[in-house]
């Protein structure tokens, strides 16, 4: 019997394809959410326990919420080319792009939007310990920090994101 009967291609298609009709508005918008997080990542707030929240991933949170997996990825690869220069850490983009990635795959699955992308957090989380630690050389407590930072800040995003869906939607 063969593996691959199955696999419901036409179903993949569709979970991996960015847009399904190409116009003006629909571009516009992509090329606009994938250079949004770059933009937001201007924007942190520092709390008093010590981190800050972070912007940029509401960007790719709805990048990957109306363009899928292949959004999530673009948006998280080319809107974290600014915060990687400005932080010296080029690591940031892969981690970003597996966010994006899984979190809009999930999301193309039908899973809830917040499930999804802390899902999606908990798998790029591997990623984050190992490059900050072992190519970065961060120490254990700034790391712990920037996981508490971007745990909290993927739950406010992905709560907006949520509750904004059905617009976005609309709108892409």
């Amino acid at each position: 019997m063969n593996a691959y009967k199955f696999v419901n291609t036409t179903k993949n298609k569709q979970i991996f394809k960015i847009l399904n009709e190409w116009d003006f508005k629909r571009v516009s918008i992509l090329l606009i959410l994938l250079v949004l997080p770059n933009l937001l990542s201007l924007i942190n707030i520092n709390t008093t326990l010590g981190f800050k929240i972070h912007f940029f991933q509401l960007g790719i949170i709805i990048a990957a919420v109306a363009y899928g997996p292949l959004g999530g990825l673009l948006s998280g690869m080319i809107g974290s080319i600014y915060p990687a220069m400005i932080t010296s850490n080029p690591y940031i983009i892969i981690g970003n792009m597996i966010l994006g990635f899984v979190a809009g795959y999930l999301i193309r699955l039908r899973w809830n939007i917040i499930v999804a992308t802390l899902v999606a957090f908990m798998i790029q989380l591997p990623w984050l310990i190992t490059s900050d630690y072992y190519f970065m050389h961060l120490p254990i407590q700034i790391i712990f920090g920037v996981i508490i930072a971007l745990t909290l800040s993927n739950m406010v995003w992905s709560i907006i994101a949520h509750y904004s869906g059905k617009y976005i939607h609309q709108i892409a």
